[in-house]
């Protein structure tokens, strides 16, 4: 499956499920809205979230982005990146915290200075996953 494949079923469909792993080594799911990024799909989460913990401790994930009735859909596999406020420059974190709002809601914000406080008071990350794998059924 091509980019181009990726990014045209992700305009168009934004449910998704995440799988990470626990400490422990089970497998940990999360329901996400997704947007087509640079390649792959992002979303974004709070840093005290199991997934945001997990995936800075192991980013290895896949992430099933499915239709409204669970077909057609497509699994990404590969490593999450990560942007937060501890690895991530703040100018370039709100930039790319505003790319992942335009993505998954396909619009722009009304207010994005009340955007960029609220990202900074829920200490929200983006997570980018640029897969090394990619399969469904489309």
């Amino acid at each position: 499956m091509n980019e181009k494949t990726i990014e045209d079923f992700l305009k168009s469909n934004n449910d998704a499920v995440l799988s990470t792993f626990r400490k422990n080594g089970a497998v940990q799911l999360s329901i996400v809205t997704v947007g087509y990024y640079k390649g792959g799909a992002c979303f974004t989460t709070t840093s005290d979230r199991a997934k945001f913990h997990n995936l800075k401790r192991d980013s290895r994930c896949s992430l099933l982005i499915s239709g409204s009735d669970w077909r057609p859909y497509i699994v990404l596999e590969g490593a999450a990146n990560i942007y937060f406020a501890d690895n991530t420059e703040e100018t370039v974190l709100k930039h790319v915290l505003r790319d992942v709002y335009r993505a998954a809601a396909k619009k722009e914000h009304p207010d994005w200075e009340e955007y960029d406080q609220a990202m900074k008071d829920d200490n929200r990350a983006a997570i980018v996953i640029v897969p090394d794998e990619v399969y469904g059924t489309l």
